[in-house]
């Protein structure tokens, strides 16, 4: 029977767009672009030209520090453009798809039969590997260093988040086959967690790891918090995290020796008039599900993700390489209200005492509500933070640059993702991810 971790601390926004459990059919799109940028921790290197044939799992590029990370095309066709910024920094690689994708055949594999060295370089030689993320510094894994454990995390507590039993339907043997590859790459243990509300037998019954159940609000669904709460990270240790949904694509790789990165999204937020899952291709353009099934009228927030950790796109943005999940909420620049937050409206929401409390979801959109302001000290970021870990205090050692004091306070075990309710309830409006980002970032260079 699973271990239970009961998270007390946390938040749940109740929104309204909760995403129907309804598969509404499959997207395809013209063109497809992958973003170097999703990536975090590579500098991109070119492997293909302009006007270049490229199949699915064909080399688009490679990580400059570490030429054996590959990463991979998700359709065949004709590479149509190289989208470039300042500096000539890679923006996207736009691919021209073909109606039928031709596939690079890399073999189908039993796990069972392969060495822990065999899994690595198929998953390296297929370019997916950025699915497999390490602690410290929220980057993607460096294969030469050996993880302590691999944390699997199998469902989402986020807003509007989309349902694991709903998705894995029909992939359990694709999620096994990933489970049992990375058994093959730790010495350590695979630790898969799961929600008291899982209902998933192919997560609950799952072979070749330790399965924790958890139960609690956000972010008992982080695999920050579910690492901090099963075996926390210690300086000089590294450990590989990812979802139950990458889990799936790196067994697909095994059992049908293509790459096939096509996930199944859910379709969320109060502006759409029917939400729902998708079968979608990362780097497809997302327009067709937006059009005419959104609130017109009012200007919009297009996310890729969820609220609180998701990435801005507009209206013919494309889905990003790590997301399950694409939501539609008010961008709330054309509203103009006349008391503000000083208003007892019944549509008002607050996590503390402020407006009353309504037991119903709310309609909330994408505005500030405040200008930044010195840090209050409030114990308001204990509330919602159930991770072992003094979060005001390390926010203000980060903003220092303190790498004694970040190092004491846990900055190894954490991502900007685990700071995002802080951010949400913060009365200081600080950029609170974005700071956790930059400070990770300077130690990693420090460090390394």
């Amino acid at each position: 029977m699973a271990n239970l971790i009961n998270i007390k601390k946390g938040l749940q926004i109740p929104l309204l767009g909760a995403s129907e459990e309804v598969l509404r059919g499959r997207v395809t799109s013209e063109f497809v672009r992958i973003c170097p940028e999703d990536f975090h921790g590579i500098t991109p290197k070119l492997a293909v030209k302009v006007d270049e044939r490229v199949k699915a799992g064909t080399t688009l590029f490679y990580a400059k520090d570490h030429p054996e990370i590959l990463f991979s095309s998700p359709v065949s066709g004709v590479v149509a453009e190289i989208e470039r910024g300042e500096k000539r920094r890679i923006l996207n690689i736009v691919i021209k798809a073909d109606k039928e994708i031709e596939y690079e055949d890399f073999g189908v594999k039993k796990v069972s039969s392969l060495s822990p060295e065999d899994v690595k370089q198929s998953i390296l030689d297929a370019g997916i590997w950025y699915l497999i993320k390490q602690r410290p510094y929220d980057v993607v894994a460096v294969p030469g260093k050996d993880p302590r454990d691999i944390f699997v995390t199998g469902f989402d507590s986020a807003p509007l988040a989309p349902s694991y039993d709903f998705i894995l339907e029909g992939q359990e043997t694709d999620l096994q086959a990933g489970l049992d590859a990375l058994a093959k790459l730790t010495n350590g243990k695979v630790y898969l967690s799961i929600s008291t509300k899982t209902k998933s037998k192919a997560l609950r019954e799952a072979k070749n790891v330790v399965v924790t159940e958890f139960n609690g609000p956000h972010p008992a669904g982080n695999v920050g918090v579910q690492i901090n709460h099963i075996k926390p990270v210690n300086r000089g240790e590294v450990v590989w995290t990812l979802n139950a949904m990458d889990a799936v694509l790196i067994g697909r790789l095994f059992n049908s020796g293509h790459v096939d990165l096509t996930r199944t999204v859910a379709l969320s937020g109060s502006e759409v008039k029917q939400t729902g899952y998708y079968k979608i291709l990362v780097g497809a353009e997302l327009n067709s599900i937006f059009k005419g099934n959104v609130t017109e009228g009012i200007s919009l927030r297009y996310i890729s993700g969820n609220p609180l950790t998701g990435r801005r796109i507009d209206g013919n943005g494309v889905l990003r390489a790590y997301d399950s999940q694409v939501t539609v909420i008010p961008e709330g620049d054309d509203v103009h209200e006349v008391f503000g937050w000083a208003s007892l409206s019944p549509k008002r929401y607050s996590s503390g005492g402020t407006y009353l409390k309504h037991n119903r979801k709310y309609r909330l959109d994408a505005r500030l509500l405040g200008g930044p302001r010195a840090i209050i000290v409030s114990n308001e970021y204990d509330k919602v933070f159930p991770m072992d870990i003094f979060p005001e205090q390390l926010i203000k050692a980060t903003l220092a640059f303190n790498i004694d004091k970040m190092e004491q306070l846990g900055i190894y075990e954490v991502a900007p993702e685990d700071f995002a309710l802080c951010e949400f309830v913060d009365t200081s409006k600080l950029e609170i991810q974005r700071i956790i980002r930059a400070g990770l970032d300077l130690l990693r260079s420090e460090m390394e």
